[in-house]
């Protein structure tokens, strides 16, 4: 059964930082690309923030989060990072950890993100 577990949201004020983790399991993490994506308060879809490939070398990243937000992963730990840097309010939300190349695979619960001064 595949599982991804995200954890390592909370509040934080403007301009902080987070880092969000996302453990996987079930199926082979090292060979599979993965997604995050995050859910706005009050919004139904998911909206892309950025992807990775399986070896870590290729990334790709929104525009609304590029310069702020940085993808990575351990396959030895089959864990994905996202790290959240400079964060705005409009960053708020839940971030979810995604299989695949897209937002539309296999997800987590989800960890929330919120932004307040």
């Amino acid at each position: 059964e595949v599982q991804l577990v995200e954890s390592g949201g909370g509040l934080v004020q403007p301009g902080g930082s987070l880092r969000l983790s996302c453990v996987a399991s079930g199926f082979s993490f090292g060979t599979t690309a993965m997604t995050w994506g995050r859910q706005a308060p009050g919004r139904t879809d998911i909206e892309w923030v950025s992807w990775i490939y399986s070896d870590g070398r290729l990334t790709d990243y929104a525009d609304t989060v590029k310069g702020r937000f940085t993808t990575s992963r351990d396959n030895a730990k089959n864990t994905l990072y996202l790290q959240l840097n400079n964060v705005r309010t409009d960053d708020t939300g839940m971030y979810y950890c995604i299989r695949g190349l897209n937002v539309f695979g296999t997800r987590g619960q989800g960890t929330v993100v919120t932004v307040s001064s």
